[in-house]
């Protein structure tokens, strides 16, 4: 019990520090955040924007999917460029072209070497100088930056309209005709590029330099988004501090392994022996109750949305080769790739989501085998708000992207323009009080344990009730940002959406419930796997609140945090590095006992976890997330491959053991087809891992190795993202796609069978075991 106390101690004390800090980041970044000006104008007066058009082209920017068509700041889709630094290098081309003709030349690019460099040198100068005045809420422009916007600008109204000059870039793009009708509109768009462009080239004022000196960080000259993207024209490259904080974040991750290897080699010898193992299957002779009984309507839901979203992210990845159409059919017409993207990214959430709640809904019951009164009413009232909300949220989004539902009703009920938050505020509303709802309804089935001192198990269940009240209450973060607020101050709070609910509080009560299932078949000691889950839990939080921050690099964020986020986030690593030891513990509870066959394929998805909580989150999260790699790499191809392959192989994975594992109970006595399932594990997995290794991390690397060389703005361009090789490698995407495809039918089928042409299982009576 002592030792319990000191782990929750630990824990809490982890957790109050990690927020505090994590908190104290906020109040800087909100602090250092880029000035909104009041009005821009020409040096003789001529007004360019008001804040006014630049806040009405951000509603703009959203209502069409925002970070789902192109990105900002480097967050959002991959097909459309970074509008930021699109803007930001054709604004500088425009320049440099202006002044070489000024002295009788055709073009910047025909200039010889020196007149070149004299010309980018002075271009950096005029650029880079701030020249917002905070009195007046200001910022001056030179006349000739004013005539390159305007020229700028009008390539924008064009592009974002049905200007024949400009069809090939939209389909490029994938972009359909008339992105924004209204030609007011167009021009308000404008408006907030050029904003966004400016901050990724205007110098922190030295008021900005002489706080952070003050906090005891060494001032370094650079632009409000710390010198992003790469743009040689305009001298952005990676500052000191990102090198610095680069190597260091190493250094963690090196001393992290060793003091996790040192505790490992002398406390993994402490596992008490002799410990008896069940000779039948416990969980054969639970009580299955009506309220888990209605659970399983969730796990159908979590294969509908499953295989709608596998649909949908084909459709996403073939825009990249035909732009608008889809073998010949005008596609975009009806589902642009904005939308289809919208759904795909917010199913690959809900799927895996759903699957969680189904789990604790069922899992509470199981575990305290209490019934609470109108437990089933309350499942199945969830269920249906469940549905109402996807279905609302989705037709909202529709009508956003279709521009038919108007800008002062889309931050509520159509498009928010935020990845992984698209959903309209009322929508948000409604899932924050179904998450709520659903954490009432765990705790309630839980409460016997929860106040029990006699049970054993009430350590693992208590951390699991309290990942399940943080699950539902930080899905709050999504509501701290109103329709007008600093995207600065929305990037903040989004990633704890994004960050903290998906790959925090989920993985801690992925832990508690594999733990409480593996303690119940009685294949752990209940005492061993109670101080493994919270020291597990320490550890991953450890790393993973503070982590949050290598996502906000580059969104106006001072020194001191890309210094927290760097070094953070390399702990977040730490604990994957002895992953393989976590996969053979859950081989060897496969193997401890004959009747572990009938959770072969649940243990085989267990063990996936494993595996892509290695690659996809380990490796390829490392790569992309120290400072200097994410520079270069933030929204190229590479930035999907970590997410493709954390997000679905490790939650997505995840989410299936825990359902198969549910399913086991809610129909333990029919006979399962082994062949369906072993089909949907390898095609799962095998699809999986060749859309990596084909055409993500290839890609990927295309493009970092583009942006190095030429600029963040090339490597996201349609010049380079046209390239013959290019189309191959997306068109390498479809045998994995094919395959992932198959496995996902696969399932479906599997569950199928099990309601619609059931086969009762014959158990060896002697040995009380059943075939997997």
């Amino acid at each position: 019990m002592g030792n319990y106390r000191k782990l929750w101690i630990g824990l809490a004390v982890l957790l109050v520090s990690s927020f505090a800090v994590l908190l104290w980041a906020g109040g800087e970044i909100f602090r250092a955040a880029t000035p909104v000006p009041e009005q821009v104008v020409s040096e003789d007066g001529e007004v360019v924007y008001t804040r006014a058009d630049i806040e009405r082209g951000r509603q703009v920017w959203q209502s069409i999917g925002g970070m789902q068509l192109g990105s900002i700041w480097g967050h959002g889709g991959y097909v459309a460029p970074d509008w930021s630094a699109d803007w930001l290098h054709r604004e500088a081309v425009a320049v440099l072209d202006l002044w070489a003709r000024a002295e009788g030349g055709t073009g910047w690019a025909e200039l010889p070497a020196a007149g070149r460099a004299a010309l980018q040198g002075r271009l950096q100068e005029m650029m880079r100088r701030n020249t917002y005045d905070p009195e007046t809420g200001t910022v001056t422009l030179p006349r000739d930056r004013v005539q390159a916007i305007a020229g700028v600008a009008a390539h924008y109204e064009s592009l974002f309209g049905s200007d024949p000059a400009t069809a090939g870039l939209r389909e490029a793009y994938a972009m359909k005709e008339d992105t924004v009708h209204d030609a007011g509109y167009r021009r308000a768009l404008t408006a907030f590029f050029w904003w966004t462009a400016w901050a990724a080239t205007t110098e922190r004022p030295a008021d900005a330099e002489a706080a952070l000196a003050e906090a005891g960080v060494v001032p370094q000259r650079v632009t409000y988004t710390n010198n992003w993207p790469s743009e040689p024209l305009v001298g952005n490259r990676p500052a000191a501090p990102l090198w610095a904080w680069s190597a260091f974040s190493v250094l963690f991750l090196i001393a992290g392994i060793a003091l996790l290897g040192w505790h490992h080699a002398v406390s993994h010898d402490r596992e008490e022996r002799g410990h008896a193992i069940p000779s039948q299957d416990p969980f054969s002779a639970a009580r299955i109750t009506p309220s888990m009984r209605a659970v399983a309507k969730y796990f159908w839901l979590v294969l509908a949305l499953f295989l709608v979203q596998i649909l949908l992210g084909a459709i996403t990845a073939h825009y990249q080769v035909e732009g608008q159409d889809a073998y010949g059919f005008a596609l975009s017409e009806i589902l642009p790739y904005s939308l289809s993207r919208t759904w795909h990214t917010q199913l690959s959430v809900l799927w895996i989501a759903v699957a969680w709640l189904g789990t604790g809904l069922y899992i509470a019951p199981l575990l305290s085998g209490h019934e609470p009164k109108f437990q089933r009413f309350g499942v199945n009232f969830l269920f249906v708000s469940l549905i109402v909300i996807v279905v609302g949220s989705f037709a909202g989004q529709w009508f956003a992207v279709m521009q038919k539902l108007g800008l002062e009703h889309n931050f509520w009920f159509g498009h928010q323009g935020w990845e992984y938050a698209d959903m309209g505020r009322f929508w948000q509303w409604c899932l924050f009080v179904g998450l709520l709802l659903w954490v009432a309804l765990v705790g309630r089935a839980l409460w016997p344990v929860l106040r029990s001192r006699e049970n054993e198990t009430r350590h693992i269940v208590g951390l699991l009730f309290l990942s399940t009240t943080a699950i539902g209450l930080f899905f709050a973060s999504a509501l701290m940002w109103g329709e007008h607020t600093h995207i600065s101050e929305v990037e903040y709070w989004r990633w704890w959406l994004v960050h903290l609910w998906v790959e925090g509080f989920f993985e801690v009560f992925a832990t508690a419930v594999m733990a409480l299932i593996f303690t119940r078949l009685g294949l752990l000691k209940t005492s061993t796997a109670t101080v493994a889950v919270l020291f597990a839990t320490i550890i991953f939080m450890a790393g993973g609140v503070l982590g949050t921050l290598h996502h906000l690099y580059f969104v106006g964020t001072p020194t001191a945090v890309v210094a927290l986020g760097a070094s953070f986030s390399a702990l977040e690593v730490v604990p994957l590095a002895y992953i393989g030891f976590e996969a053979y513990q859950t081989w060897k509870h496969g193997k401890a006992t004959p009747w572990m066959a009938r959770y072969r394929w649940p243990v085989m998805f267990f063990i996936a976890v494993s595996f892509w909580n290695l690659v996809g989150a380990g490796l390829f999260g490392f790569l992309i997330n120290p400072p200097l790699s994410l520079y270069y790499m933030q929204g190229l191809n590479l930035t999907p491959l970590h997410g493709h392959t954390a997000l679905f192989g490790v939650y997505g994975m995840l989410g299936i053991a825990l359902v198969l594992f549910c399913l086991r109970g809610l129909r333990g006595q029919m006979a399962w087809d082994t062949g369906a399932l072993k089909v949907s594990f390898w095609c799962l997995n095998i699809g999986l891992a060749r859309m990596a290794a084909l055409t993500l991390l290839p890609l990927g690397t295309m493009q970092l190795l583009a942006a190095i060389e030429h600029g963040y703005a090339y490597a996201r361009s349609a010049e380079f993202m046209q390239q013959p090789v290019v189309d191959l490698l997306v068109w390498m995407r479809v045998p994995g796609d094919t395959i992932i495809s198959v496995g996902a039918l696969a399932l479906a089928w599997f569950v199928l069978r099990l309601w619609v042409a059931p086969r009762r299982e014959v158990l060896p009576a002697a040995a009380g075991t059943e075939q997997a």
